[in-house]
């Protein structure tokens, strides 16, 4: 991991297309203004933590209902 230390109005720049800023610092938060070209996805870690956990999830229920239909017998009917 990189640490650095920037002041208020500092940048840091990631390849030549990403610039990161410093906008303010309070007691306990920093606030930070990303520029990058629309094609790059940028998420908060614990937002997509959650949505991965959500997805995993949906998941083993899925598994597990399809398990529980694959019990059940279905009868047919011949023509």
């Amino acid at each position: 991991m990189l640490i650095l230390k920037r002041k208020i109005g500092e940048e840091l720049k990631i390849n030549s297309n990403i610039v990161l800023k410093v906008l303010s610092i309070s007691d306990s938060q920093v606030k930070i203004g990303i520029s990058a070209p629309n094609d790059v996805q940028i998420y908060r870690s614990e937002l997509l933590d959650k949505v991965r956990t959500n997805i995993i999830e949906a998941s083993q229920k899925s598994k597990e209902e399809l398990k529980s239909l694959n019990k059940l017998k279905v009868n047919t009917v011949e023509k």
